[in-house]
């Protein structure tokens, strides 16, 4: 594979820096309380992690993905690979650790398809400041770097800071962003929790409290804010953009949810591919809403991303 050290190498469209994961979900009538037993259906296996799922999206989305991170020496980890080449997805900065097992997701899935998940890193965990700069080329010429936080946070930080192109944090699972990093973000797309996670802050209930410490967050970036937004995700109620001039609420599409695992993540990384082609963001927000609205409708994570077509299909509906 074409080694993307190469200054002559076409830069891709959007790189992902993240976990790679095999799921293994089970639907149950009720997600388990402490000390609870319940019983499950069949367990089905899907290839997800937070980064997977967001470079599928991003490339099913028509963006061209190159993604960064590591697998065990197993089966998951050859699966994961494989699954990456299938979506056209550039592997070649995927890394292989001899000592850890590939990430695992341990998904329960309720009558109201909302879901509990247990994560163990794995090889995920085994990502380094190392693994990044190796990749630092391919880092510093892509129109659009996405990150999340499933990996080592020296390595996410390493990866921003490489970053040429505009920069999406997406602080999942939540933790704080490091203030240097934050600085150096163009768009951060938190749910609510993890809003108020970032902002040290009590869970906004409503829109007025999510307007509110968003807004704050971004006084807080500073002058240089300006043209800096955060994207909140808030499920069935839609999305929140804030910025420095204000905000403005986008309406969710409804529809019938099957499984709600991996939808922030087809809207984050559908998003990344939409502002990577080209799109402002006001245009690419109501893209990637619609993609996470079909996604729901399916079960899996990245098994659930819909194509380019069928996302323009069903806007054109509207």
């Amino acid at each position: 594979m074409t080694n993307e050290t190469d200054p002559t190498t076409e830069a891709p469209d959007v790189v992902v820096v993240g976990s790679l994961n095999v799921d293994y979900t089970t639907v149950v009538r009720s997600i388990p309380r402490p000390g609870e037993t319940v019983l499950g259906d069949d367990v089905r296996t899907f290839m997800g992690g937070k980064g997977l799922n967001q470079a599928v999206a991003a490339a099913r989305a028509g963006a061209s993905v190159s993604m960064i991170g590591r697998v065990g020496n197993d089966d998951g980890g050859n699966r994961l690979r494989t699954r990456l080449r299938s979506e056209t997805v550039d592997e070649t900065w995927i890394g292989v650790d001899e000592r850890s097992p590939s990430g695992a997701a341990f998904i329960t899935v309720d009558d109201n398809s909302e879901n509990a998940i247990v994560v163990s890193p794995g090889a995920n965990a085994t990502v380094g400041v190392q693994h990044i700069e190796a990749a630092a080329a391919v880092i510093a010429r892509a129109r659009v770097v996405l990150v999340q936080f499933e990996i080592p946070m020296a390595a996410v930080t390493a990866a921003v800071e490489l970053a040429g192109g505009t920069i999406i944090i997406n602080p999942a699972p939540a933790q704080p962003i490091p203030d240097p990093m934050l600085k150096r973000a163009d768009i951060v797309i938190p749910n609510r929790s993890e809003l108020a996670t970032i902002a040290g802050a009590a869970i906004p209930q409503t829109e007025a409290e999510v307007t509110a410490l968003a807004s704050a967050m971004t006084a807080g970036w500073g002058d240089e804010a300006t043209g800096r937004r955060i994207v909140v995700t808030l499920g069935s109620d839609g999305v929140l953009l804030v910025d420095s001039t204000g905000h403005r609420r986008f309406t969710a599409r409804a529809v019938e949810a099957v499984d709600t695992t991996g939808a922030g993540d087809c809207f984050c990384g559908s998003l990344a591919a939409r502002l990577a082609l080209g799109d402002a963001l006001d245009d690419a927000i109501p893209w990637a809403m619609t993609a996470a609205a079909i996604s729901v409708t399916r079960p899996g994570a990245s098994d659930s991303m819909p194509s380019a077509d069928e996302v323009a299909e069903l806007l054109e509906q509207q």
